[in-house]
């Protein structure tokens, strides 16, 4: 979701007094508030298994893998749109995952290993936005609380860098793969809502890539967000729209769409 604009996007008020620098200095003390210190060192070391040259060495421990995250997500978030939203990150993230574990030529464990991190990442996103939905707070609150638990460095370094406002670069395939499929997601489902059918296996790439270029349409979706996601990935913005429309029509009843 749009971060820079998402209280006014969720029908709350928006704090219009809150300057971007203002943002950005409330942020930055919010994150100092969380107890573990995102160190490039560490993030390619704890990310090493996202990395487009490396192979993942070790297994997740099994507290956390989806059901874990779901079962987070849930206690924190009862709103069914936010949810479902998860879901749908959670098709593209996964999605681009298994063509990643495909060109690092990965099977079995391994190739399980890193589809369980991409999605548990993109279950958890925005798991603390319905609890603390200010900019101030999150995702800060829910990364502290994701190292409280234990969950991966890897998972929080990527919740951190999809709100552009943390200061936290985008460095691995994660990283990336989330922030560009965070916006997308949420602009597909409301492509798929104004359709009379309100099914998704009715959207065409086409169209989504027309209703991109009106801004009256879906004006919470940060249309940048969009255009540098697919940027930072290398891929094609037609391609990348197409790829995650496929993803989320592949989990079209799941998405209730």
């Amino acid at each position: 979701m749009n971060h820079n604009c998402q209280v006014k996007s969720k029908g709350q008020t928006e704090n219009k007094g809150i300057k971007p620098e203002e943002t950005l200095k409330n942020a930055n003390q919010m994150q100092q508030l969380v107890f573990f210190a995102v160190q490039p060192e560490a993030i390619m070391a704890d990310n090493e298994c996202t990395d487009m040259s490396a192979k993942p060495t070790s297994l997740p421990s099994h507290s956390y893998d989806r059901s874990a995250a779901w079962a987070l997500l849930t206690e924190w978030t009862q709103s069914e749109s936010l949810r479902k939203h998860a879901l749908g990150v959670e098709a593209c993230v996964v999605a681009y995952g298994e063509a990643e574990a495909d060109h690092l030529g990965l099977t079995g464990e391994a190739r399980q290993n890193l589809l369980t991190l991409y999605a548990t990442t993109a279950l958890l996103h925005d798991f603390d936005y319905e609890r603390h939905p200010s900019l101030e707070e999150h995702p800060f609150v829910g990364v502290a609380e994701l190292a409280r638990l234990g969950w991966p460095e890897a998972t929080r370094t990527a919740i951190l860098g999809h709100a552009t406002y943390s200061g936290v670069a985008r460095q691995m395939h994660l990283d990336k793969v989330l922030f560009a499929c965070d916006e997308l997601s949420g602009f597909l489902t409301a492509c798929t809502l104004v359709k009379p059918s309100r099914a998704i296996a009715d959207v065409e790439a086409a169209s989504v890539r027309k209703k991109l270029k009106d801004k009256a349409f879906a004006r919470g979706v940060n249309r940048q967000d969009v255009i540098q996601g697919a940027e930072e990935l290398g891929v094609d913005l037609d391609a990348h729209i197409a790829f995650c429309l496929a993803a989320m029509q592949r989990r079209a009843t799941e998405l209730g769409l």
